[in-house]
């Protein structure tokens, strides 16, 4: 497969499932979550859609940093790691606004944190530009994180 068809995937797929995310979020942020107690921290609704449209491009950059690597590593577990944690992005959408179950969701994105950290860890193996493309995308789930945690205690 050739490069730029390699790009397109790898940038698509992330879309994708934000795109497949959004399904789930979109319709309950005016509805359901605007009635919520929210911490004092919690960005205006306008921020989320900018800042994952801007990660899920740099995690599908890192992915396409990845895959066309030259190297004798075997990438399995890299692209297993990245793909789990890509479904777990998404599973959080569904679990936090469809289900409208914060405490669950909460549990779940402590496991995506991890999935994101390990992943970092495997890219970073293969291509350290990969690794810390993922940076800005932890460190936006580790505020997640904080901001399902308020949501689950003042609610």
């Amino acid at each position: 497969m050739n490069k730029p068809l390699r790009l397109i995937i790898s940038l698509g797929t992330p879309l994708l499932i934000g795109f497949l995310g959004s399904y789930f979020t979109t319709p309950n942020i005016p509805t359901w979550y605007a009635t919520l107690a929210k911490p004092a921290l919690n960005p205006p609704s306008w921020v989320f859609a900018p800042v994952w449209t801007i990660l899920y491009l740099l995690m599908g950059y890192a992915f396409y940093l990845t895959w066309t690597q030259k190297t004798k590593l075997n990438k399995t577990h890299a692209y297993a790691l990245f793909f789990i944690q890509l479904f777990l992005n998404l599973i959080w959408s569904y679990l936090f606004f469809a289900l409208r179950l914060p405490p669950l969701a909460l549990v779940e994105i402590i496991i995506l944190w991890l999935a994101i950290l390990l992943t970092i860890f495997k890219f970073k193996a293969i291509n350290k530009l990969a690794a810390y493309l993922l940076i800005p995308y932890i460190l936006w789930v580790s505020f997640a994180t904080y901001l399902t945690f308020q949501v689950v205690l003042l609610n």
